[in-house]
């Protein structure tokens, strides 16, 4: 995996060989779990480094993540959270994901990856936030999940304190996304403050971040059940 080493420079970030090796082990965890459970599509080494691994690992460009409490909701495989974990050792990180074989095999990783500080949550997000210390209480939340902006925002937002930020993962397409949700970010706290593209090392394929800045409190009635955000997204 020398070629993640050389590429995570063009982030910023100078990989020990230490880490190298979590990211190798990762993926060939990845790898063997993934013919039991539908994990990724993609398995291919070079395909695993430059769209999963380097992919996450550009949040790096958008945020300073030492020392940082960090949610990453509906984090399927582990992406983006466990290889920010790898590159960011001090980095405190919550997985939640609402499928228990995910979790299950996330909590392997960070067994096998000797993570620290990390817990391996199944549960819905709407419904976790309702726990005792969870509300208002991350520096940061992110997602790669599929859902439209507008409905992430509704179960990210409650979850980060303010001050910080939800850094959505998405396209290079995401203009009429981003304008669809700009209501809903206000109503729940946020405003979105930056939409950072990049283009993945040796691909021709670009991606956006986009960085919502929470500067006041979500109001409690959010979020609500997902019933209700799918049915009735806020706008």
């Amino acid at each position: 995996m020398q070629n993640l080493k050389q590429s995570a420079k063009s982030f910023g970030l100078a990989l020990s060989d230490r880490q190298v090796e979590q990211f190798r082990l990762y993926w060939e965890i990845l790898v063997q779990r993934n013919q039991q459970m539908n994990l990724t599509a993609i398995t291919e080494q070079n395909e695993v480094e430059t769209r999963h691994f380097l992919d996450s690992l550009a949040l790096f460009q958008v945020a300073d993540l030492k020392g940082k409490r960090l949610i990453d909701i509906g984090t399927g495989a582990g992406f983006p959270g466990v290889p920010l974990k790898i590159a960011e050792p001090s980095l405190e990180l919550t997985l939640l994901d609402s499928l228990a074989k995910r979790v299950d095999f996330l909590a392997e990783v960070c067994e096998k990856l000797a993570l620290e500080h990390v817990r391996c949550l199944h549960a819905r997000a709407e419904e976790w936030v309702a726990e005792a210390g969870e509300r208002e209480s991350y520096d940061y939340a992110t997602s790669r999940a599929v859902a439209r902006l507008n409905m992430l925002a509704e179960l990210a937002l409650p979850y980060i304190k303010v001050g910080g930020a939800f850094f959505a993962m998405k396209t290079a397409h995401a203009e009429e996304e981003i304008e669809e949700a700009r209501a809903a970010v206000e109503l729940l706290g946020g405003t979105v403050e930056q939409e950072y593209d990049y283009k993945l090392p040796e691909t021709e394929a670009t991606h956006r971040i986009v960085v919502i800045r929470k500067i006041r409190e979500t109001p409690t009635q959010y979020p609500r059940r997902f019933a209700r955000i799918q049915k009735q997204p806020l706008e």
